[in-house]
């Protein structure tokens, strides 16, 4: 339990990464995901760590491990989207152009890969990150955890400070995920010019 934080924020870059790459290959440009500046979704981090506390008793049946992480990551991700959709009127990402699909939130084909991905993080890369984790002098686990806590909570501030201007955002597709990239490089532009011009404040 003590290493959740650090998983966590692993599986959320991890996350990240994956969706910043297969969007790349797919549209052949650069997009960061997700809804924070920094380059992590904790909607990972919240799954794999669900599949850790949550379905630990079914790593040994692969099937009923498959079928709940299937149910778990599903649930989670409708779930995100609608919340997120009801308090920022937009949507990070949209499944309606996939065969099977529920409201665009969620898709067969991303539900299964949650039930695929709940067998990997359970079996094989938890026991191998947290063995990673252990080899840290508990001076670099204390500092890495404190350190990234304020980093992930500064981001948070900044990304929904940022995220409350998307209403202003016009866009002829439902996932908006690359304007909302671009209303936050003008902030960051914006506010590093303000820094640069009165340094003091």
């Amino acid at each position: 339990m003590k290493n959740i934080f650090l998983l966590f924020l692993i599986y959320s870059f991890l996350g990240w990464l994956v969706e910043t790459i297969a969007v790349f290959i797919r549209m052949k440009k650069i997009i960061p995901r997700g809804f924070l500046i920094g380059p992590w979704c904790p909607i990972y981090g919240f799954g794999a760590i669900g599949c850790t506390i949550l379905l630990k008793k079914y790593d040994s049946d692969i099937v009923k491990l498959f079928v709940m992480a299937t149910l778990l990551g599903s649930i989670l991700e409708y779930l995100t989207s609608y919340i997120m959709e009801k308090i920022f009127k937009a949507r990070w990402w949209d499944y309606s152009d996939h065969k099977y699909n529920i409201n665009g939130r969620i898709s067969l084909t991303t539900s299964l890969a949650f039930g695929f991905l709940g067998i990997i993080i359970n079996n094989y890369i938890n026991p191998f990150l947290t063995y990673i984790i252990s080899l840290l002098p508990t001076f670099v686990f204390v500092f890495l955890n404190i350190s990234l806590a304020f980093i992930f909570l500064a981001d948070i501030i900044a990304s929904l400070y940022v995220a409350f201007d998307i209403k202003n955002i016009k866009s002829k597709s439902k996932d908006i995920t690359d304007e909302i990239n671009n209303v936050k490089m003008k902030k960051i532009i914006r506010n590093l010019h303000l820094i640069k011009k009165a340094p003091n404040l």
